[in-house]
């Protein structure tokens, strides 16, 4: 008899619930009445047509199941009644001050808690600016930094919101290059130009800066060509308003990254506005960051994946994927954005998954995946990708053309394996979908023809699958006005 009592996946990467859309995670381990957890703090995308929303929520998980996550709702709401953006959260003594962004980020506030959860009250107004981010010194002296394509920081007073005047640095590190920003004004960075999302942390001795970078130049390896701002980048200093070092980029909201013919790269989730940090959650590093949903970017999803974090025998830090050389730390780059999220053996691949969970939607045409269906640009295209949702456990892929991928990494199949696949969605007659492993052009092991209209497939595996895998799905028709609906898959 069939198992009805089968689990549905609902922490995975996004590591909150898909029905939950917070971008610009600030995390933060807090130990509050002898309980540790890791608390976020980002902006709500409630509004569905524009960024964000007039309200702050709060979700922490014990740092010992870092996949139990809690909502411990509201915690702050506008002031003004207006779009919140990005904040971020420190704590002080026995107080937790949160930075409030209102009014668009324009008008930043602070408010005060005695618990990491709030609500946080009696707002008032600071002199910071666009995106803060805090970092309170080992020695309890506080340092902001924020900024937009220009960036700044400086000391802070023990009020928490005014600055010592004398501390504030401007062009704290390189512009990016906005259209109001000309070539000569001295602070361009061609290279490594500030975009956004100042979040300044301590590591490993080291003053790290994380903020969003705007490329304005082509990144093949990455299938970027001209302006993008999908990544997560740092610079670092061995002071906080020192002259800060490149570094390099952290992660990158693309998906997958696969090699294309002409073996430049090719993104194959699409690329939007990127913030968020660094954490140490016990002895892990973590890069937390945000993706896209649907065709726009106001619908965006918490990402978390692990990175590495070395400091070489000259003192530069090193974050991401690096590379060694005779044990040395030489280089680092993106690390791969998963599905898997805190689940460090891969996605249990007997419980339910919700095709939201794909890291990789490629449509096959060796085009990278640009949020080309967004207002005002390109809106008769229809290509693959995941459909917002702001409720239940599963968010589709939808209009999935003849020709598409959507990929996953990584499934854990146990020592014992499966032999049998569970799909669900809507699959129109005529089309063929397979199921291939490690790689999205890799070896296909099972395959089914859509003879009738249905809303499940069965699939007997052409071998028994064990231990951890990408999985991805493949789909094919002749008649290319017809799209597919993917929505959850288990093995068996």
């Amino acid at each position: 008899m069939e198992n009805t009592d089968i689990k549905t996946i609902k922490s995975a990467n996004p590591y909150l619930p898909l029905w939950e859309h917070i971008p610009d995670g600030e995390p933060r381990v807090f130990t509050y009445n002898g309980e540790t957890r890791i608390y976020i703090y980002g902006s709500h995308d409630t509004m569905k047509t524009e960024y964000c929303g007039p309200d702050y929520v709060v979700w922490s998980a014990p740092v010992d199941d870092l996949t139990n996550w809690t909502c411990h709702g509201e915690c702050y709401r506008a002031s003004d009644g207006g779009m919140l953006y990005a904040p971020d959260v420190v704590q002080k003594g026995d107080t937790f001050y949160m930075y409030a962004a209102e009014s668009k980020g324009s008008v930043i506030m602070l408010a005060k808690s005695k618990t990491p959860w709030g609500p946080f009250t009696d707002p008032v107004k600071t002199e910071l600016g666009f995106d803060p981010g805090i970092l309170v010194d080992d020695d309890g002296r506080v340092y902001a930094f924020w900024g937009f394509c220009e960036s700044y920081a400086g000391e802070l007073n023990d009020d928490m919101c005014t600055l010592k005047k004398e501390t504030v640095r401007p062009h704290l590190i390189g512009h990016s290059k906005p259209f109001w920003i000309k070539e000569d004004d001295g602070h361009v960075d061609p290279v490594d130009g500030f975009f956004e999302a100042s979040s300044p942390r301590k590591v490993n001795g080291k003053y790290v800066l994380i903020y969003s970078k705007r490329y304005e130049y082509n990144k093949p390896q990455s299938g970027v060509f001209g302006s993008c701002n999908g990544f997560l980048s740092y610079k670092w200093c061995d002071t906080p308003l020192g002259d800060y070092q490149p570094g390099g980029d952290i992660s990158f909201n693309g998906g997958e990254v696969i090699t294309g013919p002409d073996g430049n790269g090719i993104m194959t989730y699409q690329w939007g506005n990127n913030h968020g940090s660094l954490m140490q959650i016990k002895d892990k590093w973590y890069v937390f960051y945000h993706r896209q949903t649907g065709c726009n970017e106001f619908a965006r999803q918490g990402m978390v994946d692990p990175v590495d974090v070395a400091v070489d025998k000259n003192g530069k830090i090193f974050i991401g994927k690096i590379t060694y050389e005779n044990g040395e730390p030489v280089s680092s780059d993106t690390v791969e954005m998963t599905s898997q999220g805190f689940n460090a053996d891969g996605l249990d691949a007997f419980s339910i998954i919700s095709a939201g969970y794909a890291c990789h939607i490629y449509d096959g045409t060796g085009k990278p995946n640009y949020l080309d269906n967004a207002e005002g640009t390109n809106k008769d295209v229809r290509r693959a990708h995941i459909s917002p949702v702001y409720e239940g456990d599963s968010s589709p892929v939808v209009d999935i053309q003849s020709g598409a991928t959507v990929g996953f990494r990584y499934l854990d199949f146990g020592a014992d394996g499966a032999s049998e696949a569970v799909v669900t969605g809507t699959f129109p007659k005529g089309f063929t979908v397979s199921l291939m492993l490690d790689s999205y052009d890799g070896r296909e092991i099972a395959v089914k023809t859509v003879d009738e209209d249905t809303n499940e497939l069965i699939f007997t595996l052409g071998e028994k699958v064990v231990g951890k895998h990408a999985v991805y799905f493949g789909f094919k028709t002749e008649d290319e006005a017809i799209r597919a609906v993917f929505d959850t898959f288990r093995f068996k």
